[in-house]
């Protein structure tokens, strides 16, 4: 599939009603969790294309670019606004919550497994760990204030179960910051994972930031607070893979060109026919914005947008499913690493003195830090933690159901 070749309509053909603008929420008890993932996963998307042209403009001073960035900047944010209602009024903060990290885990499984690009796959390997090890935490939360099982929400297909403890993931800032892609020499591919899972990684950053005074406890105010700081960190290591020498065209080029993808992956994945339709006409909408983006960078920069997305046809689509043997693989080699200027190495490997110990002596104490609290109280209410597992944890630190973990990744033994 090469979106360029999409016949496709003109551009102010695509404004949406605001009665089409809010659509028929899904089923929360019927829809299947990955349709849920790519709802939230394309509503993240969304989110990042108009930030990314709000940004632009005001970076820009040519008044025919300003203009087609109002343009699909403002169909994007009615696509946005679409997708967001998609999830219904009945689905509380915390189940919602399970099905953003349902996202975090799968997807970046899914993107890491075929990545070519040690250093992006390394990145993804990393956060996965965390990302897993927060689903943990969020459905301890969910089994204390709801009683809710949250192995019914990932619909069995993602193990809940610790990784590197939440506690060992506070890191000084400038460690997360890892060596940038070359865009002229990295492979489509990568640049599309970069791009993706930067969008999917703010969201999920994004909604907890904002979350978190909703919450109706203070543990549950507190714990969204602190997974918040860590996807934080996500944010800021998969932004700095992508590269920043790339010229706003191009970049405009390349979102446009992703979102293409993501809403042709989902076309081809989508169970429920109602919200296929939906994907459906998205993907032809981003195809006229992509067309566009690719007329004003040879307008004004005289290149081609093979220069940027090479012949334009797609990768293999991107389909969410289950990670579960991938995911033990990259935990049985990985929980106790840690990062130092660029690299991830074994928190035993760490010098003396180091920035990740001074950070932690700063921020962390294991009396009052959230994420441990949250399954010291499941563990005290339940006598055991909440889990969901098909064989017992491949860490042998990790399998004790009555003791939370907060060494691993964070102090050599």
């Amino acid at each position: 599939m090469n979106p360029l070749n999409v016949k496709t309509k003109d551009i102010n053909d695509y404004f949406l009603s605001l009665e089409k603008s809010y659509p028929k929420a899904y089923n929360k008890k019927k829809t299947g969790p990955y349709t849920k993932c790519r709802v939230i996963l394309m509503n993240g998307a969304e989110y990042e294309s108009v930030w990314f042209m709000h940004q632009f403009a005001r970076h820009c001073d040519n008044d025919e670019i300003l203009e087609a960035l109002s343009i699909v900047r403002k169909q994007e944010q009615q696509q946005q606004k679409r997708i967001a209602c998609l999830k219904p009024i009945n689905e509380s903060i915390l189940e919602t919550t399970i099905a953003y990290e349902q996202l975090a885990v799968d997807l970046t499984a899914c993107l890491a497994k075929y990545e070519k690009d040690e250093n992006i796959k390394k990145a993804l390997d990393f956060a996965l760990l965390e990302d897993f090890d927060h689903l943990y935490r969020f459905s301890n939360l969910l089994k204390i204030d709801k009683n809710i099982d949250a192995k019914t929400l990932v619909g069995g297909f993602t193990e809940i179960t610790p990784a590197r403890p939440t506690i060992s993931e506070h890191r000084y800032p400038t460690q997360d910051l890892k060596k940038h892609m070359d865009a002229k020499k990295s492979n489509l591919y990568s640049k599309l994972v970069a791009g993706i899972i930067t969008a999917a990684e703010q969201q999920t950053m994004n909604y907890y930031m904002n979350i978190a005074e909703w919450y109706k406890n203070d543990l549950g105010r507190k714990l969204y607070s602190e997974i918040a700081m860590i996807e934080e960190e996500h944010v800021s290591q998969y932004e700095s893979l992508k590269d920043p020498n790339c010229t706003w065209l191009e970049q405009w080029v390349l979102h446009e060109y992703t979102e293409c993808y993501l809403y042709y992956s989902a076309m081809q994945t989508e169970t429920d026919e109602y919200i296929k339709k939906i994907w459906t006409e998205h993907f032809d909408m981003e195809c006229a914005h992509l067309k566009i983006a690719c007329s004003l960078l040879e307008k004004f920069e005289k290149k081609s947008y093979s220069s940027v997305v090479g012949n334009g046809d797609f990768p293999e689509p991107l389909n969410l499913g289950t990670n579960k043997e991938y995911i033990r693989e990259v935990l049985k080699n990985t929980v106790s690493n840690t990062t130092l200027n660029k690299t991830y190495l074994n928190i035993c490997d760490l010098p003396k003195n180091n920035l990740f110990e001074f950070y932690q002596n700063a921020v962390v104490d294991e009396k009052t830090t959230p994420s441990h609290l949250v399954i010291e109280k499941s563990i005290d209410m339940f006598k055991k933690d909440y889990r969901y597992e098909d064989s017992p944890n491949p860490i042998k630190e990790l399998q004790n159901r009555k003791i939370d973990n907060t060494t691993l990744g964070r102090k050599c033994k």
